[in-house]
């Protein structure tokens, strides 16, 4: 296996440093003042402007939708068409990680945030040509938002088949009817299509039963009813976690996106690029918490010297970077893995990654909030959300355990001869 970065990447990598030195690092205070201004005036969900100006320099500057990798054609949509910018997973790696240094803007400000990333590759890989020109190239351009609609709160969905939402066939259009939540980013304005997973097929086999069809949200009998919040946080600027009733809500039958019966086989093929996405962000979140730490530690005296001098404070900063480097080696062999025999064929790596990178940047995140005292837990610090977003991390793109039951499974399978 081999881990070096292009030419390309690397010089890519240098100019993502200096856009969030330069833009977005700065940006920062002004973007939570026009968040906290946003909510005052009763438009919480409403994106800070800041971000704005952040878009156009990062398009300007050639960091727009770096997280589409090689490959990421459409057949039928003109001769060897490229939708984004044709990264390798591994070479995108370090950027999705730099901009996981600042989570809040920069992903958003390059347009390689959730879930439109996810959304983005669904259509790039399934679109039909209407569906690409009305969806996927505003959304390439980041003239709208899209939310993904999976989870359901009346059913256990960390195992997706007991997703009950049905989509039935009437005539020239589908009948939606159910409801979902954590459907993030659905109470932005800008969000204006959702894609929306459910039953199509109810006596097909258990991972046939399932459709994905584009739903935009102005459609009659399409009700936001609120945005779930995490620990607290509202995730405003971000717009929200929508909580979403789809009562009866008709769309034409051109808008099902994919093969009928292949919702299952798609949402593993979203799911896997995302949940390595997030593992990269979250390596960018964990270092940045190292170094306020060290920061910290450094600066702030107790009994008789600097907090730094401590060993334990020591052993924790330690134990960080030890957790760091261990989490961005597998980040980084799943991507080669991706590059090389495809999502399928890093499953095992994928379902590992997601445990693993969470479980490090949570324990770098906490030492430093420890190291912080008051101010780690206080909204001084970006510590505080970060532990918000990162324990989210657990349960999102399905729980740490699910992930741990595939993995002993692919263990035991190995010795399933011996164990008989």
């Amino acid at each position: 296996m081999d881990f070096r970065h292009s030419e390309r990447s690397q010089a890519l990598q240098e100019q993502l440093r200096a856009f969030l030195d330069e833009h977005v690092f700065p940006a920062e205070h002004e973007f939570e003042h026009q968040v906290a201004a946003n909510r005052a005036a009763g438009n919480p969900f409403r994106t800070p402007e800041v971000l704005q100006g952040l878009k156009r320099t990062a398009r300007e500057q050639g960091l727009w939708n770096l997280f589409l990798p090689a490959g990421s054609e459409q057949a039928g949509h003109g001769p060897g068409e490229q939708f984004g910018a044709g990264l390798s997973v591994l070479d995108y790696a370090p950027l999705a990680e730099l901009s996981g240094r600042s989570v809040a803007i920069a992903p958003e400000a390059m347009n390689c945030s959730a879930p439109d990333t996810g959304n983005m590759e669904l259509l790039a890989m399934f679109g039909t040509e209407a569906q690409v020109d009305a969806w996927l190239r505003p959304l390439l351009a980041g003239e709208i938002r899209s939310c993904f609609s999976m989870t359901e709160p009346a059913v256990a969905s960390s195992d997706a088949t007991n997703i009950a939402l049905t989509i039935t066939r009437d005539g020239d259009a589908y009948v939606v009817d159910g409801r979902k939540w954590w459907s993030t980013g659905a109470m932005r304005p800008e969000c204006k299509v959702a894609i929306v997973m459910g039953v199509s097929d109810p006596g097909a086999d258990r991972h046939a039963r399932h459709s994905m069809i584009l739903v935009p949200l102005d459609a009659p009998g399409v009700v936001i009813e609120r945005s779930t919040s995490v620990f607290g946080y509202d995730d405003g600027p971000h717009g929200g976690h929508g909580v979403i009733h789809y009562d009866h809500v008709r769309v034409p039958v051109e808008n099902l996106l994919g093969p009928q019966g292949g919702g299952f086989m798609m949402a593993q093929a979203r799911l896997g690029p995302g949940r390595i996405h997030h593992c990269m962000r979250s390596l960018g979140m964990a270092e940045r918490a190292l170094e306020l730490m060290c920061t910290r530690a450094a600066s702030r005296d107790v009994f008789g010297g600097p907090l730094a001098r401590q060993g334990v404070v020591q052993e924790w900063i330690a134990e960080s970077r030890l957790a760091i480097e261990q989490a961005r080696l597998l980040v980084l062999k799943t991507a080669w893995l991706i590059d090389n025999v495809g999502a399928k064929g890093a499953r095992t790596e994928i379902a590992a990654i997601k445990v693993a990178a969470p479980r490090a940047a949570s324990y770098v995140v906490d030492r430093a909030i420890q190291v912080h005292g008051g101010a780690g837990v206080s909204g001084d610090t970006p510590l505080a959300e970060s532990w918000a977003q990162l324990r989210t991390l657990h349960l999102a793109d399905g729980p740490d355990e699910v992930h741990l039951r595939s993995l002993g499974r692919d263990e035991l399978r190995k010795h399933a001869a011996t164990t008989r």
